[in-house]
């Protein structure tokens, strides 16, 4: 029987870290990325050669090293030149949402500010491509303290692909990411997350969301790859009639690594939908996947749903949370642990695999989650990091 203690975070000692870094030259042409650097982000669906992208933010330790977009409607900004542009941007929106006296991680994003990004989606506009950024570290040892803002304006449609990396030699940093989402009415926003930190590093994101009356968040989240310790809860409210909001997430802990990731949508208005639908493995590592679903009008409806399978004696902890107060909701959430069944296997196996490669066919579709939204071709990298995990864990 695991001790109870197995399930919580480890500590993380801000004081380990530096906060200061040599900066970094800016790119003004996405060939100019260092190719190292360009296969990481590759890595993470960012794609510094494609022409398929409306806008692309890479934050490289705490400099921009490139900024730009290509779109009518779209415009990104570090987040320093869009306070300094916009008053209005502070008045309403800068930590109105995340409150920096929430934890010391918080407290050091706004103390110690690395830079992040600020993405504003005008008012109809419809994004054909997606938009991406990367948050990149490659100083040893480095927290890197960034606060992201995006703001989606009434009836507008776009997608954000965001990849979090490291650099090959690293090996240890923080990353605490403030991220504060604003999407108005009848807007669309499809966010995408995929991280590949290193198996040493911390990372803190802390995330809060405004849905307003008939637009729709879908979040996709992948973690595939090892991290030392990853703690996440991002808090989604939907504030207007008719909102929506979907979660995918898809992880996987390795020997040695301790993920605690889950979401809490609050439904604060009538005819309001959610969903929350996670896959786990724990191979060797630890996962608490957790969600929370607060019901406060009538007619919402919500469902969770957590499937983990366990491998190489890992720990795997579901916490599903549903909570209503009022009549006339309607929520739901099925959570299930446990291992691959045999009689899956046996059926492969009666079909001409050997039992390997009849579990690793088992593993690879349990973790191929349709995610909604996704551009083929990081569609295609997700298969393959995938098929990489699937064999890396077997």
């Amino acid at each position: 029987m695991h001790d109870v203690k197995s399930n919580e975070q480890p500590t993380v000692d801000l004081k380990q870290y530096t906060t200061e870094a040599e900066p970094h030259a800016y790119l003004e042409t996405l060939d100019r990325i260092a190719p190292e650097d360009a296969d990481r982000f590759l890595n993470v669906g960012v794609d510094p050669h494609s022409a398929c992208r409306s806008g692309t933010f890479i934050q490289k330790d705490s400099s921009v090293i490139h900024n730009s977009t290509c779109h009518a409607g779209v415009e990104i900004l570090p987040i320093s030149g869009a306070l300094a542009k916009y008053e209005w941007l502070a008045e309403k929106y800068a930590w109105k949402s995340v409150d920096p006296n929430k934890d010391s991680f918080t407290a050091g994003a706004r103390e110690i500010p690395h830079e992040g990004y600020f993405m504003r989606i005008h008012a109809g506009t419809k994004v054909a491509h997606p938009i991406q950024s990367c948050l990149y570290i490659a100083k040893n040892n480095f927290s890197q303290n960034v606060h992201n803002i995006v703001i989606v304006e009434a009836g507008a449609d776009a997608h954000i692909i965001t990849g979090c990396a490291t650099a090959p030699h690293l090996t240890s940093g923080l990353h605490v990411g403030v991220s504060e989402f604003y999407i108005e009415k009848g807007a669309t926003l499809n966010f995408t997350m995929v991280h590949d930190w290193g198996e040493t590093v911390n990372v803190r994101p802390r995330t809060v969301t405004h849905v307003g009356q008939d637009a729709t968040y879908i979040s996709n989240y992948i973690s595939l790859k090892p991290v030392g310790s990853l703690q996440m809860f991002p808090t989604t409210y939907l504030d207007g009639p008719g909102a929506v909001a979907r979660f995918n997430s898809v992880l996987v802990a390795a020997e040695g690594c301790h993920l605690d990731v889950g979401s809490r949508v609050v439904l604060d208005a009538p005819r309001t939908r959610a969903e929350i639908i996670s896959r786990a493995i724990a191979a060797g590592g630890q996962i608490i996947a957790r969600g929370d679903l607060v019901g406060n009008h009538p007619e919402i409806k919500a469902h969770l749903e957590c499937k983990g399978l366990i491998l190489k004696n890992g720990l795997m902890h579901a916490v599903p949370e549903l909570s209503g107060s009022v009549p006339g909701v309607e929520m739901s959430h099925e959570a299930a642990v446990g291992k691959i069944d045999r009689r899956e296997i046996e059926y492969l196996m009666a079909r001409g695999l050997d039992e390997d490669e009849a579990v690793s066919t088992i593993v690879r579709g349990f973790l191929n989650v349709d995610i909604e939204g996704l551009p083929p071709a990081l569609r295609e990298k997700l298969d393959q990091a995938i098929a990489e995990t699937q064999e890396d864990m077997m």
